[in-house]
């Protein structure tokens, strides 16, 4: 986690100083907004936060190998790409989760179909979706793209399935 913090750490003090160059208040409005949208998000993250470390020390180590785990398989890999579909929320939320359950034991194929159906299927967002691009459009889509979840667990799986993740 260093390295990602200090390259965005990098990157907003590249940014200030550009605002703060500009002279318009651009520094100010810019870090007004931070400050509310870090308002907004807090108690987000110290939920997510709370779920992904309960997670990760109440499911037992056996239930986890068996459902989600590198054992699980295409089982496992299924069940990764749909409960990441059905779950809602953003990275704030499913990243913490993920992390956590990788440390628990899930399998790194699992957690990829997961990642994959969560960003490409999003089942929480259907309705908008359907309401602004209409439903020919969302169902085109759907269909274009319900094969790559569980295909990227696979290659993950098959990749990656035996080295550690952290």
């Amino acid at each position: 986690m260093l390295i990602p913090t200090l390259i965005l750490a990098i990157v907003a003090i590249a940014l200030y100083v550009i605002a703060v160059r500009q002279g318009d208040g651009a520094d100010r409005a810019g870090l007004t907004i931070a400050w509310r949208l870090g308002l907004e998000v807090l108690p987000l993250l110290v939920f997510a936060f709370i779920v992904a470390g309960l997670a990760q020390v109440l499911l037992p180590k056996e239930l986890l190998a068996r459902w989600v785990g590198t054992e699980s398989g295409l089982k496992g890999i299924f069940i990764g790409a749909i409960a990441g579909g059905l779950t809602p929320g953003g990275p704030y939320v499913n990243l913490p989760i993920v992390a956590a359950l990788l440390r628990a034991g899930a399998g790194v194929g699992t957690m990829v179909a997961f990642l994959t159906g969560w960003s490409l299927w999003a089942v929480a967002r259907l309705p908008m979706e359907f309401g602004m691009l209409g439903w020919r459009f969302t169902l085109m889509r759907m269909a274009a793209t319900l094969i790559f979840p569980p295909l990227a667990g696979i290659i993950a799986h098959l990749l990656f399935g035996r080295v550690a993740p952290f």
